[in-house]
């Protein structure tokens, strides 16, 4: 087991405060709150007032992340922000989340992993500090997804929401920190869970939106069957890695997808589900943000205690796929 050299200082998140339930979805598309309970485990879902950017989100969460830590903005050196649903493409969002922090020391870039965003970012991040190139880094999982989703297919507009969730990186210290990472990717299997439009392949245009190119598009079963198989594979290498079974895991905060995947996943690595943090029936899918909000919730709600070994693992398009064994 490696020497850790990074830990996490602090976390913060940010929800938007309108809430859509199932019974909303149920009004306007053919399906029903139990249709997507059975199937998805999801109840309700954040969804960005028009003022919640990408950038306003994840500043607001930023702020208390960095109060956690017992820093201002000047401490940090780095901003590292994963998600797939940018308020525009150029420059970086994390320039723009830099600019409304008013983080001036800091460089800024994003990374683009989808769902495994915030543990690719946190990887990168954890490389920053140990090369010394940055003591304090903010690694942010953003997503505004419900702006890029088509409202009319029942199959994915009812999965995803809106959220941010950030976590403080700073060096190790009494042995806590991140014991192991684990990246993979298979982009072959990209056009399971795609967005055609928006790129300079297939610029916006008046047509995509009447074909609903536009917006994100999932072979269902196929992305299930995968995110099973991989964040199976991403939770025992994390463990090999860090000389350690499943055992010896004290909570698995995995992607929050879907509660059969959740499940299918804690079954594979022998984690029973009391010690799995799940809150998608709150929040829904929202891809790069959902395993640092569910961080900082159980921080905050004292479900995650110091010395504790948390297991994350995510799995998103790409197909990307990734974890990290962390001592608390």
């Amino acid at each position: 087991m490696k020497r850790p050299v990074a830990r996490f200082a602090g976390t913060g998140r940010y929800v938007p405060a309108k809430i859509v339930t199932n019974d909303d979805f149920a009004r306007v598309l053919d399906t029903t709150d139990q249709w997507i309970r059975e199937r998805s485990g999801i109840v309700e879902r954040h969804i960005a007032a028009d003022h919640e950017t990408i950038a306003y989100m994840a500043s607001e969460a930023s702020r208390g992340a960095v109060a956690d830590a017992g820093l201002t903005v000047d401490d940090v050196d780095a901003i590292v922000l994963a998600t797939a649903s940018w308020d525009r493409l150029l420059p970086s969002q994390a320039c723009d989340v830099q600019a409304a922090l008013g983080a001036r020391n800091a460089a800024a870039f994003d990374v683009g992993a989808a769902c495994s965003g915030f543990l690719y970012a946190t990887t990168v991040a954890e490389g920053l500090i140990a090369t010394g190139n940055a003591g304090t880094a903010l690694v942010i999982g953003a997503e505004r997804l419900t702006r890029i989703m088509d409202a009319q297919d029942r199959s994915t507009a009812i999965l995803f929401g809106d959220g941010v969730g950030v976590g403080v990186l700073r060096p190790a210290d009494d042995g806590r920190g991140i014991l192991s990472t684990y990246l993979k990717s298979d982009g072959r299997l990209g056009d399971l869970l795609y967005r055609q439009g928006g790129g300079s392949l297939h610029p916006p245009s008046q047509a995509m939106l009447e074909d609903r190119s536009y917006f994100i598009k999932m072979a269902g079963r196929e992305v299930f069957k995968s995110a099973v198989r991989s964040m199976a594979d991403a939770c025992d290498h994390a463990l090999e890695r860090a000389g350690l079974t499943g055992e010896d895991v004290d909570l698995l905060i995995p992607h929050q997808a879907n509660v059969r995947i959740i499940e299918a996943t804690a079954k594979h690595a022998h984690i029973p589900m009391d010690k799995v943090y799940v809150n998608v029936d709150r929040y829904g899918n929202t891809s790069a943000a959902s395993i640092p909000m569910a961080l900082d919730e159980a921080v905050r709600a004292g479900v995650v205690k110091p010395g504790m070994l948390v297991l994350l693992v995510a799995f998103g398009g790409g197909f990307t796929w990734a974890s990290i064994a962390v001592r608390w």
